[in-house]
């Protein structure tokens, strides 16, 4: 990319997508088309087409998708299926039949089977079940980034995917029931402070593993695979470190202050045990993670305490 091209972030409102038009701003780039979904509805073919026709972007950040925890996924199976299967069928193929020289689409580590070996190599796609509690959302990743995979090896065009961890930082969806699980901890640690609750409640048993990645070494990540990747074999980006629920709340309830109890509801359920990826393949490129999870952990929390009237919910 140059510093002159235009570059659409597909997203560009969401965690992810704002962190790239971010870094793509700091690090130079002068035309960044980063429309909000007023502005631009990806899930209308018709609105899509136009827009590309209209702009002609030479390189695209994919990286708009209907995203939720365990509970939204469970509630919404329908709409994170279709509606997600229609941004990345509309984005792609508009992409591809107006020029852009390159796409990049980000995908999840929640494409993987449930019980795959850990951690996660990318061969691992498709060798078994998915976690039932997010399969509608990573079905419908799987097939965007085999569009991508489709369309590199028909037409030799240069669509990559990239499988992300879970992703945190300022400018998270907050919300206890339609979010990631360290953002509706914060949220649930920061109300239970200003509220002197005694106890906060947890579902599962906090026994699961999970590996955390700030959105904003994400957007470092995506940046330097645009430039440094060409393959439609989709490649992991991760932290390469694991916390369990339980040590992940224990750190939110520091950060903090909170001063009460955590009560888990082993009612509820804990979704996959382990999600470790491997992600060797990036860093044997030359790329590395700089931001810990402790530092991203005090940075998210103190976005939120003074954004949070106005935070996503």
């Amino acid at each position: 990319m140059q510093t002159n091209s235009t570059i659409f972030v597909a997203g560009a409102t969401g965690l992810a997508g704002s962190a790239i038009a971010r870094r793509l701003s700091n690090s130079g780039y002068r035309h960044i088309l980063a429309p909000n979904r007023q502005a631009l509805d990806l899930k209308n073919r018709i609105v899509v087409d136009r827009f590309f026709k209209a702009h002609a972007p030479e390189y695209v950040f994919l990286a708009a998708a209907r995203v939720g925890g365990i509970q939204a996924n469970a509630q919404f199976p329908a709409e994170f299926l279709q509606e997600n299967l229609s941004i990345q069928c509309n984005v792609i193929d508009a992409a591809y039949r107006h020029g852009a020289k390159k796409l990049l689409f980000l995908g999840s580590s929640c494409i993987y089977p449930r019980l795959a070996p850990q951690p996660i190599r990318e061969e691992s796609l498709l060798t078994g079940s998915l976690e039932p509690t997010n399969q509608w959302y990573a079905i419908a990743k799987i097939a965007g980034l085999k569009m991508c995979e489709a369309y590199a090896l028909q037409y030799g065009w240069n669509a990559i995917s990239l499988m992300p961890t879970n992703l945190y930082g300022p400018g998270d969806n907050f919300s206890e029931t339609q979010s990631h699980v360290l953002p509706a901890l914060i949220r649930r640690f920061h109300e239970a402070k200003r509220g002197r609750a005694e106890s906060v409640t947890i579902w599962g048993t906090g026994a699961p593993q999970r590996e955390f990645l700030h959105v904003d070494d994400l957007a470092s990540a995506a940046l330097f695979l645009m430039e440094a990747y060409h393959s439609p074999e989709p490649i992991n980006v991760g932290s390469g470190m694991e916390v369990t629920i339980a040590e992940l709340a224990e750190s939110i309830k520091a950060v903090s202050a909170y001063e009460g109890e955590i009560v888990y509801d082993r009612a509820k359920p804990d979704g996959a045990p382990r999600k470790l990826l491997d992600s060797s393949r990036l860093y044997a490129l030359g790329w590395r993670p700089r931001i810990s999870l402790q530092e991203g952990l005090r940075e998210t929390y103190a976005w939120f305490e003074t954004h949070h009237a106005h935070a996503r919910a």
